[in-house]
């Protein structure tokens, strides 16, 4: 089924993916937007397993302040290069990611994290597993492999602190 370019436009606009990408998803969801969309987070899913053992020695800390001055978050966000790390998509990644942590008080990264014996579902444990404070159709880690997919380098989360005034 051909598609038409207003519809590779709007899919490219929402999804942020490549042009022959969107098309190629379009093509095989024989148009139908919500499935492409689909298709295409299926794929960044599989970039995402590709490029988890690549190394992340670049990144940036970001901070996250409450509006009163009594709660606050650090997180460590590493990717491959400099370069990416001064991406908008990355500083808003980071920033996200912090302002969550603030909001829900997680205590580990990753299902790796927990030890045994830990009281608590992974989901509200694990910073990855949880979804999003502002959407949450989504997760953290869904979050982290989109900017995997457009950056087209491994991202990882490393560590987090978060800081509540009389805590």
């Amino acid at each position: 089924m051909p598609v038409s370019p207003a519809a590779v436009k709007e899919l490219r606009e929402l999804t942020g993916a490549g042009i022959l990408d969107c098309k190629n998803a379009l093509e095989q969801a024989n148009g139908d937007l919500q499935n492409a969309k689909d298709i295409l987070r299926k794929r960044g899913l599989a970039v995402a397993a590709k490029r988890a053992e690549r190394a992340t020695a670049e990144g940036l800390i970001h901070s996250y302040l409450h509006h009163d001055g009594r709660l606050g978050a650090l997180v460590e966000i590493n990717c491959e290069s400099d370069f990416v790390s001064r991406t908008e998509d990355f500083r808003q990644l980071a920033q996200d990611i912090a302002l969550h942590v603030a909001a829900t008080n997680p205590r580990y990264v990753s299902q790796d994290e927990i030890p045994d014996g830990a009281e608590g579902a992974p989901e509200e444990l694990c910073l990855l597993l949880q979804p999003f404070v502002r959407d949450e159709s989504v997760t953290i880690q869904d979050m982290t492999n989109e900017v995997i997919r457009k950056t087209g380098e491994n991202v990882r989360v490393r560590r987090f602190a978060r800081f509540e005034l009389g805590r």
